[in-house]
C-alpha cells in the first residue's frame, strides 16, 4: 500500500502510535493523524476492557469535537494479569516487575477501539490471550536495555524484540499491537469507510 500517502484522507487517526499508522496503512485506509491528549489514569478497581473501551471513547470524542470534517477512529491498549492493569513502565524495575508477572503464564491484552463520524458512535473491545515462556531476569534486564519496552503496555512488544518471549496468541495479534485489523475493519465499514482504497479498481467491493 505504499501509495496511501498520495491519497486523500478518509479517516483522522487519534493516536500517535506509529504502530497503528502502520497497521491503516496495510488495509489502504489513508489518513491523517490527529492524537488526543487526556488522562489515561485507571479508575480505581476500573476492570481492563472498560478502561480501554473508555479511554477510546474520550479520545474519539475529544478529536471529532475539534474536527469533524472525517470519521474519527481511537484505540487504547491495555495488558491485564491477576485483575490488574499494566501500563507502560517508567523503570527499570518496573519493567522488571511486569515481566515477572507474565513470565511463564498467560495474560489477556484488550484493545478497545470507537469510530465517531456522522453516525452514532461505535465502540468495540477485542481481547487477546498471550502466553509467555519463562524469562530469566538477565533477560528482562537486556530487555529494557534495548529501549523497546518504553511506551509499551505491559513493557513488551510483540511485533519486536519481545516476540521471543510469545509462546503461544489465542486472538487478535494485530490487537496486541495496538489495533485488531478485523474489528477495525468491520466498524469503518458501518461509517462508511473504505479499507482497500485504492487498491482496486472502483466498484470491486460491494
Amino acid at each position: 500500500m505504499g501509495n496511501n500517502k498520495e491519497e486523500a484522507p478518509v479517516l483522522r487517526l487519534a493516536s500517535a502510535s506509529p504502530r497503528r499508522r502502520q497497521l491503516l496503512e496495510l488495509i489502504g485506509v489513508p489518513h491523517v493523524v490527529t492524537p488526543a491528549d487526556i488522562d489515561e489514569t485507571p479508575a480505581r478497581n476500573e476492570a481492563g476492557a472498560d478502561y480501554v473501551v473508555r479511554l477510546a471513547r474520550d479520545k474519539a470524542r475529544v478529536v471529532h469535537a475539534r474536527h469533524a470534517d472525517l470519521p474519527v477512529l481511537a484505540a487504547d491498549t491495555t495488558v491485564h494479569v491477576d485483575g490488574a492493569i499494566l501500563e507502560k513502565p517508567h523503570s527499570e524495575a518496573d519493567c522488571i516487575r511486569m515481566l515477572s508477572l507474565l513470565s511463564g503464564r498467560r495474560h489477556q491484552v484488550y484493545t478497545g477501539l470507537c469510530v465517531i463520524s456522522t453516525a452514532a458512535p461505535t465502540v468495540v473491545c477485542a481481547t487477546t490471550e498471550v502466553e509467555f515462556r519463562s524469562i530469566s531476569k538477565g533477560e528482562m534486564r537486556a530487555y529494557w536495555a534495548s529501549g523497546e519496552p518504553r511506551g509499551k503496555a505491559g513493557a513488551y512488544a510483540i511485533q519486536g524484540l519481545g516476540a521471543v518471549f510469545v509462546a503461544n496468541v489465542s486472538g487478535s495479534y494485530t490487537g496486541v499491537m495496538g489495533l485488531p485489523l478485523f474489528e477495525t475493519a468491520q466498524v469503518l465499514r458501518r461509517h462508511g469507510v473504505p479499507v482497500w482504497h485504492g487498491a482496486l479498481p472502483q466498484g470491486e467491493i460491494a
